[in-house]
């Protein structure tokens, strides 16, 4: 008898990341199951009332087994532009370690894909953090498990003050031919379109490439989805009560997702 795969996992519930692709994935009508960081359950605001939800901690293996099982596919979001060795928070760990043991979890519970939330290489993200983000990419690969790979821009929230130096990348990224380039690629993103992007392409049966750049998630995304994304968004997450920076936007505790709990995973 065939398994029934249904839902998506999320990991990173109770993040800025994890939480707008948890809502936007609720407003295509999927189901959603979203891991969160041990002691950060109260983070999820109104999202818990909509989204099924379990504690795990990406860092320790044993927490994972069996989260993801009959999920049709599992989106990582958890990892880091912020980098502390001297606290033990490389880029590797923060980055590869995470992706690897989500990665695992989803050969040993049967989950047919992953969607990872990579980054695109740009003069003002370190290379540390894109190589350890291109190691969990060629890890996914070696392990043969099939795989989406985002390489998303730094994203932003529409409305909010932003330095003008992000605000002329977002423009030349807009206009055309400028963006049908390089700008295109790296230009900073509203966290909708990216969201929303996301979870259309974490719903696609039939994946038509394997790495995805920032036009593909603009494509995926009609303008009459974009009032209903900001609506959706207000509906299911909570108000932000302080401005932001494009870096800052992506975490409260570190970008783009956790700090592990310990040193020895």
């Amino acid at each position: 008898m065939a398994r029934q795969y249904r839902g998506i996992l999320v990991t990173g519930g109770g993040t800025f990341l994890g939480d707008n692709i948890a809502s936007a994935l609720l407003a295509e009508g999927a189901e959603v199951t979203l891991l969160v960081r041990p002691g950060t359950e109260d983070r999820l605001g109104p999202l818990a009332q909509h989204a099924r939800w379990h504690t795990a901690d990406v860092w320790d293996t044993a927490s994972l087994r069996g989260r993801a099982r009959n999920h049709a596919a599992v989106i990582h979001t958890v990892g880091s532009m912020t980098a502390d060795p001297s606290k033990g928070l490389s880029h590797h760990r923060l980055n590869f370690l995470s992706a690897r043991n989500v990665a695992n979890m989803c050969v040993s519970d049967g989950v047919p894909r992953m969607v990872l939330m990579s980054g695109v290489s740009t003069p003002w993200v370190s290379r540390s953090y894109i190589r350890s983000k291109r190691e969990a990419e060629n890890y996914l690969k070696r392990i043969g498990l099939q795989s989406s790979i985002i390489r998303a821009p730094i994203v932003y929230l529409r409305g909010r003050p932003r330095p003008f130096f992000y605000q002329l990348m977002t423009l030349l990224g807009s206009v055309p031919p400028i963006s049908w380039f390089w700008f295109g690629r790296i230009a900073p993103m509203p966290i909708d379109i990216l969201a929303r992007g996301t979870a259309r392409i974490a719903l696609e049966t039939e994946p038509d490439k394997q790495i995805y750049y920032a036009r593909d998630l603009r494509k995926r995304v009609k303008r009459s989805d974009i009032q209903q994304s900001s609506d959706t968004l207000e509906h299911y997450l909570p108000k932000p009560t302080q401005q932001v920076n494009p870096f800052q936007a992506l975490d409260e505790d570190l970008p783009f997702g956790w700090s592990p709990t310990d040193k020895n995973n």
